[in-house]
């Protein structure tokens, strides 16, 4: 189940861009897959940004629960202090192909109109972007 979403996350993005996925550079496609996870928490789709990323192995169903329940804390806890999340912006991305790992930059803006640039470390696992 959780494949059909990242591989549906994945297609999402590409059909989304007005370039085909071939012309599209590791470092755009990892920028695009980061904003990506980081609105799933503006849309309060904290379900869809936990299974983001990227675990070799499965986990109970009660330890998912325990970080949905993070990420939701999270999310209140930007609304708190800063009337919430109200925009993510890909704002560039660093990747290592031969590593299978990169870095995104985005940059968030809050409801009282502050921005926060975050550092989002990704790998690649199967063709897809994944957050680390």
């Amino acid at each position: 189940m959780r494949n059909i979403l990242y591989i549906a996350i994945a297609l999402f993005a590409l059909v989304s861009c007005s370039k085909s996925a071939s012309e599209l550079k590791p470092d755009e496609l990892a920028a695009r897959a980061a904003k990506l996870y980081y609105e799933n928490l503006l849309h309060g789709k904290c379900e869809a940004y936990i299974d983001g990323f990227y675990r070799p192995d499965s986990i109970p169903e009660s330890y998912r629960e325990q970080l949905i329940v993070s990420a939701k804390q999270y999310v209140g806890q930007m609304k708190k202090d800063h009337q919430g999340l109200v925009s993510v912006e890909a704002v560039g991305a660093r990747t290592d192909t031969a590593k299978h790992v990169g870095e995104a930059y985005l940059l968030l803006g809050f409801g009282d109109k502050t921005k926060e640039e975050v550092v989002v470390p990704l790998v690649l696992h199967d063709g897809c972007w994944m957050l680390r």
